[in-house]
Formats: structure tokens, sequence, C-alpha cells
């Protein structure tokens, strides 16, 4: 299997993880979307990445999608549990997640893409309304647990931890850690783990 995806998409972190954590081997092609040359479009109409090209040329594109797929390729390592209840709250604290992941690549998109004079300053704070919003979500459902959900790391927790070191990426200026202490601890001991030390991502 192929994942065609950035070095600094959150998104295309979380599968490259997932993938680590059960054991299996994908082919990395770096293609960033908005690149001249890039060739994402011939995969996912979307433009969009990550996305897993299977062995028989099928793809699959949405983190969400893909990270479900390689959790049913091999029971190693489950990270979705089956249980109906359980499962939803994995899912769940993986919608939390990207959520803040998606109004920050709003934010950072907006401030990249557009001169100072052009930007949205009302449309701005709305996205960092909902970034300080999931970020007061997470912290109070985390509470003092060492994990999301369960006793053991699963997708909620990856999840979590790479919007959060989406933030430290490109929001150095945002305060969370200060603010919710047990998400910075949380993230301290998922960024200890090898898995995200070698998907850390860098401009």
């Amino acid at each position: 299997m192929k994942l065609i995806g950035s070095l600094t998409s959150p998104y295309v972190r979380k599968v490259r993880i997932v993938a680590m954590e059960k054991h299996i081997e994908l082919e990395f092609v770096v293609d960033v979307p908005w690149h001249p040359d890039t060739k994402v479009s011939e995969f996912n109409p979307l433009g969009k990445v990550p996305v897993l090209v299977l062995d028989d040329g099928a793809t699959l594109f949405d983190s969400r999608v893909i990270v479900e797929y390689l959790d049913t390729v091999t029971p190693v390592s489950r990270l979705i549990p089956e249980g109906n209840r359980q499962r939803i709250a994995v899912k769940r604290w993986e919608a939390l997640a990207d959520g803040i992941t998606d109004s920050a690549a709003l934010i950072f998109i907006e401030r990249a893409q557009r001169a100072p004079e052009h930007q949205s300053h009302d449309w701005i704070v709305r996205q960092e309304q909902s970034v300080f919003r999931g970020l007061e979500a997470m912290s109070e459902e985390l509470g003092e647990k060492k994990w999301c959900t369960g006793d053991l790391m699963n997708l909620s927790d990856i999840a979590a931890g790479c919007a959060l070191g989406y933030l430290d990426f490109r929001f150095p200026d945002i305060q969370w850690r200060e603010a919710h202490p047990n998400l910075a601890k949380l993230a301290d001991r998922l960024n200890a783990l090898e898995p995200f030390k070698e998907t850390l991502p860098k401009a």
C-alpha cells in the first residue's frame, strides 16, 4: 500500500502513526496538494491528503476513513474498540480532535494566503473560538485520566496528540499548555513514543 501526503499535515501524521502502531508497512510518497506539480487530484478528486492507494489500485481518502480501514487490516494493536459504545466514544474524540485541527488549519491558510489587509478578522476569531472551545472540551473530558478513553492508548489519543502537535507546530503563540496542563501531560506522554517522534512535523 502507498500513502500520499505531506510532512506537515496533521491528518497524514495521524495515518502514519496508526500504521506504525499496527506494524503496517506503507510506502510514503510526499506530495503537497498546493504545489503546482502536485498529482494528488489524480488519486483523490477532492485534491486533499492523505490518500491511501491499495494494492489493487483502489484509493481511500479522508484520514478517518483510512485509519478505520487500517485498523481492520490486522488484529495487532487494535486502536478502535469493537464494542459499539466504546467505539463511538473513540470516534467522538477523533471528531473533536479533527475539528480543532480543521479550525486551526483554516486560520493558518487564511493568514498564509491572504495579505493582512484582506484577511477577515471576524472569521479568524470565529475559528479561534472553535479551537479554544474544543480544547476546553478535551481537557474537561480527559480530566485526570492517563488516556482519553480506556486503559490503553488508542485512536482517540493519537487524534488528540496530532491536533495538539499541530497547534505546537503552527501556533506556538497559543498558550494551550498553560491553560490545560492535563492536555500537556497527555501530549508529552505521546510525544515520547517513537511513532510520534518519527512523524514530528517540520517546516
